[in-house]
């Protein structure tokens, strides 16, 4: 399986040979940019600057506070990043819990889960193109807190201090809990220095990096086929029911997975791992009101469902009149199944009493899926 190297540094690491680094393969290199809502990395500037002058594909992370703000907290990073990161710079969501837990101290998972979909939805708002993702660990992901279909960079030292580039390259890629399939990054050492490998090959990384696709798919060697579709028209949402999305542009669709026209979901074209992203645009709520997110998946025959197997994966708590919705998700899939996005708004306690329902102004929802 192809792989390339990196490191990532903080305030606890001087300035690096950046020259010895690529001599041994690093292809890329990540600095720590902030921490809470004001906290900043006071080695970050000095850090991004060599990383970037070496030609390493660049990139920073944010120490998650989920017990405070995610608006607060993004406009943290977003603020520190904003003179260094483009295209191709790669921003990273760092949630571990401190070994005293005041990080997560009076915060339920799905608090956590809402915080770091909201902290990735400001900062793609923030970077548009730009790559995003999240480092944690395997009692974060077994507790539900990342959303599913967030690229992952993973901790996990089966060496201790002895661990190696060439150790971690001949070992099996990391499985993940709770459907989450495996780490696009691996950490596997924090000695000398933190050390990861990623699974593509070094140009395959940098493509990705900049959002392009990349030469090698980074599960096997299936074909990746994309589905990208557009929502133009508006749609009424009635309180307190989930009201599947209807997706009524396609900006690209080469398995014919979503018929023509006003057609609600995406039909699998293959049995294989599907991966989900997007964003909806809701307006006609106030604050007090809520929206939940949910993923349906249809077992589909003859023309009708089968069975629906469900996850809520959003529960938004609407703060204006308007609410921008992340929809990731991934899943394995089996041909012919049916997976619709539907949203549930529920009024705040003045209730719905004279009430406009509210309305899906806008959406893109894209679809990632190996087809052999």
């Amino acid at each position: 399986m192809a792989a390339t190297r990196g490191i990532d540094v903080s305030v606890h690491q001087g300035a690096q040979d950046w020259k010895k680094h690529i001599r041994g393969g690093v292809t890329f290199a990540f600095a720590k940019a902030s921490e809470g809502q004001h906290t900043r990395d006071p080695h970050f500037t000095m850090h991004i600057k060599a990383i970037k002058a070496a030609g390493l594909v660049p990139g920073a992370y944010h120490f998650a506070w989920p017990n405070q703000s995610a608006t607060v907290e993004a406009n943290n990073y977003i603020a520190a990043v904003k003179p260094h990161a483009g295209k191709g710079f790669v921003h990273w969501l760092d949630l571990e819990r401190y070994e005293d837990g005041r990080n997560y101290r009076g915060r339920s998972a799905a608090h956590i889960h809402s915080y770091v979909a909201h902290w990735l939805a400001a900062v793609r708002k923030a970077f548009p193109g730009q790559r995003t993702g999240v480092y944690t660990s395997r009692s974060d992901l077994s507790a539900g807190h990342v959303p599913h279909g967030t690229t992952l960079w993973y901790p996990e030292y089966p060496w201790g201090r002895n661990g190696s580039y060439s150790k971690a390259e001949d070992h099996s890629r990391p499985t993940l809990p709770q459907g989450h399939g495996h780490p696009l990054i691996w950490q596997f050492t924090g000695t000398p220095l933190d050390r990861s490998i990623a699974y593509l090959s070094a140009a395959a990384f940098r493509s990705w990096a900049h959002g392009g696709p990349a030469e090698t798919d980074p599960e096997d060697d299936d074909v990746a086929y994309r589905t990208s579709l557009g929502k133009t028209k508006e749609q009424s949402l009635p309180w307190g029911e989930f009201t599947p999305i209807t997706w009524n542009v396609e900006h690209g669709d080469p398995q014919k997975a979503h018929a023509d026209g006003n057609h609600p979901g995406y039909v699998a074209p293959a049995t294989s791992w599907a991966d989900f992203n997007g964003r909806l645009v809701i307006s006609g709520t106030q604050p007090g009101d809520s929206v939940q997110v949910q993923y349906q998946v249809h077992d589909w025959k003859d023309g009708k469902s089968h069975g629906v197997w469900t996850e809520i994966i959003l529960d938004h708590a609407s703060t204006s009149g308007s609410d921008f919705l992340p929809v990731p998700f991934s899943k394995g899939l089996t041909k012919g199944q049916h997976v619709y996005v539907a949203i549930k708004p529920m009024p705040g306690s003045g209730g719905a009493d004279g009430r406009s329902a509210p309305k899906v102004a806008e959406g893109r929802w894209t679809i990632r899926q190996d087809v052999k």
